[in-house]
């Protein structure tokens, strides 16, 4: 057996590399990254991890593997909680473990764990059937994206340190200024299309109700954050592709232009629209500032 002095750093190395595997403590041991701190062969593993009067070594370091991965499922089952309800918990912990297998943890804070958590359902779903009509499976990846979208909105840039605008900035502004104007959405501002009500779904879950999977229906999101409270509001699908062209960095004159084209709306009612929206969304803070470059 290898008896070589081992120091600390060494063997903190190899214990992150075998109980972070993602599979059989076997395999985190023979592992590419276990090797390389602490060679070992099959039968050598007592040399690191002393066996007790009642376990084995393998058994021993098993339990900070298995507390290790029972973590990782009580952050992801607290960022999804309405996909538990949909899924049940047996389903959605064997869901998470072979997630957790394809894109085991890598960064520094577990709010990053399930980031890739709906692209993995999505990628994993059965095969469509010869159908266009959104199934439950579509379901399924809508409410764990929006989930997560929450999450990211929550955690990544806001406004609660920015000055505000005012409708009476906004107001200030002449005719004329308006069709060059570019607008400033907010950092935290994100846009959604969903073939479900996901968002009424999810409300429901979080009230502790018990909601029935609804049946399909073209759903546009506004969600913002305001005070560090993730907001979300139904829009309608003029004002839904007027932000996106915003959001894309378009002058005021060209977005309304794309939504004259795609005839969405009755052209006489297009004004009263616009101011209603722009001073709903300067209120909202979707808006946050604007600029003439």
């Amino acid at each position: 057996m290898s008896q070589q002095p081992r120091h600390l750093e060494q063997i903190q190395r190899w214990m992150q590399a075998v109980i972070t595997w993602p599979g059989e403590i076997q395999d985190g041991i023979a592992s590419e990254d276990a090797q390389s701190a602490i060679p070992l062969n099959p039968d050598e593993l007592e040399t690191v991890i002393t066996r007790s009067s009642q376990l084995t070594s393998q058994e021993r370091i098993g339990i900070y593997a298995n507390a290790y991965y029972a973590r990782l499922l009580e952050c992801l089952s607290e960022e999804y909680p309405a996909l538990i309800a949909v899924l049940g918990e047996t389903a959605f912990g064997a869901f998470c473990m072979q997630y957790l297998q394809s894109c085991p943890s890598t960064s520094y804070t577990l709010g990053d764990l399930g980031a890739q958590f709906p692209e993995f359902l999505s990628e994993n779903r059965p095969a469509r059937e010869q159908s266009d009509e959104p199934d439950w499976t579509d379901f399924l990846v809508e409410v764990a994206t929006l989930e997560r979208l929450y999450s990211e909105v929550f955690d990544g840039p806001g406004i609660e340190q920015t000055p505000l605008l005012t409708p009476e900035k906004l107001n200030s502004l002449s005719p004329e200024e308006w069709p060059e104007l570019k607008l400033q959405l907010a950092p935290c501002f994100r846009l959604c299309r969903f073939h479900y009500p996901v968002h009424e779904f999810i409300t429901s879950v979080r009230k502790s109700e018990e909601p029935a999977i609804p049946v399909p229906q073209t759903t546009w999101l506004a969600i913002t954050r305001r005070n560090f409270v993730v907001r979300r509001e139904s829009i309608s699908e003029p004002e839904y592709l007027l932000l996106s062209q915003l959001q894309e960095g378009r002058r005021i004159g060209e977005a309304i232009a794309v939504l004259i084209e795609a005839k969405l709306l009755d052209p006489e009612d297009l004004v009263a629209h616009l101011h209603e929206w722009f001073r709903h969304w300067t209120a909202a803070a979707f808006i946050i500032g604007f600029t003439t470059e």
